[in-house]
């Protein structure tokens, strides 16, 4: 895996340029919503390292750096133990091995919650360390005076309403949202608040379609649906859940592939290859020169 540089002779600056295509940004995304209408929705899907970066980069138009490498990962059982240097270390893998979409990071459990500077502090080192264009944080009107302290300050944010992982303790599960009336307007509520904020993107993961449908008609913000409503302003999954690398999934999950299965097939192969001592064979192996 390389990324070749090449110097930009009119700014003088080094991009990385394996394609002839600039990276796409947060305001281009945000043009796509005109009149509360999306005609070209924004696709998303998570990315952890280098190498996927460079295998989903040019057919997505933001990455997202998810706090699920937890689970993804590192096996954890939840995504609470992620810290910021996860954060930041995956980040910048992701960066490195992308040229087109604009990626965004999550920010974990614990790294913004006390306060708008606490939160502008971690944003912060997360955008200097990895050279994402924004980070995403979870929760609704509480966290609308941080977002707005982070954006008034350079930051692109995106909101995460709905089911949000970070909060698992109190939810007590992970079950869609919004069967009550009272959780339905207060979802809606939300993603308003944050929308006002001045966030440009907001997650509406696990919630009842009509919910998710009137948020993204209340809001100016791009709407991620995730368990949500074909009728959002774009979509995102994570990539491993996509691709079949886990035999139990969420029901919103579309599986793509069976990528496990391949994996597991050439382990087989190769283990039986070994076993056999047909593997390394005359073509991978070095002899003297005649």
């Amino acid at each position: 895996m390389s990324t070749t540089y090449k110097l930009d002779t009119s700014t003088s600056r080094a991009h990385p340029n394996p394609q002839p295509m600039r990276r796409l940004s947060v305001p281009k995304i945000q043009s796509r919503k005109v009149d509360g209408v999306t005609a070209e929705p924004v696709v998303m899907l998570t990315a952890y390292t280098a190498r996927t970066a460079q295998l989903l980069d040019a057919h997505c138009d933001i990455l997202l750096v998810g706090d699920s490498l937890a689970q993804v990962i590192y096996g954890l059982d939840s995504t609470i133990p992620v810290t910021l240097e996860m954060m930041c270390n995956h980040g910048a893998a992701v960066v490195r091995g992308s040229y087109h979409s604009v990626v965004v990071v999550d920010m974990p459990f614990g790294s913004y919650e006390a306060s708008p500077q606490q939160a502008y502090e971690s944003a912060a080192r997360i955008l200097k360390e990895t050279g994402a264009a924004a980070v995403k944080l979870e929760g609704g009107e509480v966290m609308a005076e941080t977002v707005a302290f982070m954006v008034q300050r350079g930051i692109p944010v995106v909101g995460h309403v709905g089911l949000t992982p970070q909060a698992i303790n109190v939810l007590g599960g992970y079950a869609a949202r919004g069967r009550s009336d009272a959780e339905a307007k207060k979802i809606v509520g939300d993603a308003v608040a944050l929308d006002r904020a001045g966030a440009f993107a907001i997650v509406l993961e696990g919630v009842l379609e009509p919910i998710a449908i009137e948020a993204t008609k209340a809001v100016d913000a791009i709407t991620i649906g995730i368990g949500a409503s074909a009728q959002c302003d774009g979509q995102v999954l994570v990539t491993e859940d996509m691709l079949g690398m886990f035999e139990r999934t969420a029901r919103f999950v579309k599986r793509y592939h069976n990528i496990a299965e391949n994996i597991e097939g050439a382990a087989i192969k190769y283990a039986e290859d070994v076993r056999n001592r047909s593997f390394p064979g005359p073509d991978q192996l070095y002899q003297p020169k005649k």
